[in-house]
């Protein structure tokens, strides 16, 4: 099992009343939401193993380079040499640090790597993993790994995470009329304003997928752009070849990286915490009560 961490924790902080505090009044409503998640999956689902995957750069200087809108709107301060800091409610992110102080005090593997997203290190784990994966996302972006034949599916949450869609190739199909191995290229197409890509003009997703079905993938979209007899209306080649420049990079952008340099790591699911000391001190400064309760039971249970 592979969690989206942020994708999870951002719909803790705003599922879980803020009112939700530590000792000293600090909100901890994203760290125990997250803890309670990590339990109902765990509970529901059974998994021999767990990654914790984390945004090490949300927003990836590679990725930039090639579409500078890429997530420019969540920029909250930019950084002269790239790491742009990511606007994020003032109360998430003093949370963050205690997440990843709490994983590793549990001894759940979490793993971000320099200059890649959460979803690189889920699509390089992913891609070479030789038994079936649940990757937990409310990204869509990551529908693109799917695949039946390898047992690679999406839990893709509704409500909390004891309400998910399994996304699997028939899901896809069902939901967008495209393959799973399009859905990069349909992505690439249709663009996605909550992360900066602006697609063509004049293709919303219908469209795309229209056209992603009809030839192919982006090349055969293109190509057909490019012959004068090809069905495509005039207004449509028109759109698709004066939007060259996104086309030729967009593709990178989309997809997700299988090739992250993964750090050494153990994902085996941890029966008991990895440091009980440390794991109380943070119980008690952060007063993670029954969230943390709740987790080592399930953790227990699975002996």
């Amino acid at each position: 099992m592979l969690l989206d961490t942020a994708s999870l924790y951002f719909r803790a902080y705003f599922g879980v009343p803020e009112s939700v505090k530590a000792p000293d009044g600090t909100p901890v409503n994203a760290v125990r939401g997250l803890l309670d998640f990590i339990a109902r999956l765990v509970a529901d689902h059974s998994p021999t193993d767990l990654v914790a995957c984390m945004d090490a750069d949300w927003r990836p200087q590679w990725r930039v380079d090639l579409i500078p809108s890429y997530k420019a709107h969540r920029v909250a301060e930019e950084v002269e040499d790239g790491g742009d800091i990511e606007e994020v409610p003032d109360t998430l992110s003093p949370q963050v640090p205690v997440i990843e102080a709490v994983l590793d005090a549990v001894g759940i593997a979490r793993v971000g790597v320099p200059g890649y997203e959460a979803d690189d290190v889920i699509g390089t784990l992913a891609s070479a993993a030789t038994r079936p994966v649940a990757i937990v996302t409310g990204d869509r972006d990551l529908f693109q790994l799917v695949d039946d034949a390898r047992g690679v599916r999406v839990l893709y949450p509704r409500k909390g995470v004891g309400d998910c869609d399994l996304i699997d190739e028939a899901a896809i199909q069902e939901r967008y009329g495209v393959r799973a191995a399009q859905y990069a290229d349909f992505a690439a197409l249709r663009g996605d304003p909550s992360d900066g890509l602006p697609g063509v003009k004049g293709i919303g997703e219908k469209t795309a997928a229209q056209l992603v079905t009809e030839y192919g993938d982006l090349a055969g979209v293109r190509a057909a752009a490019g012959e004068t007899f090809s069905r495509l209306t005039p207004a449509r080649r028109r759109n698709i070849i004066a939007a060259a420049d996104y086309l030729d990079v967009a593709p990178k952008v989309v997809a997700v990286a299988k090739d992250v340099p993964l750090p050494y790591f153990r994902s085996a699911l941890p029966r008991a915490a990895a440091s009980p000391a440390e794991l109380d001190a943070l119980a008690a400064r952060w007063g993670l009560g029954g969230s943390l309760t709740r987790l080592l039971e399930v953790l227990a249970l699975r002996a």
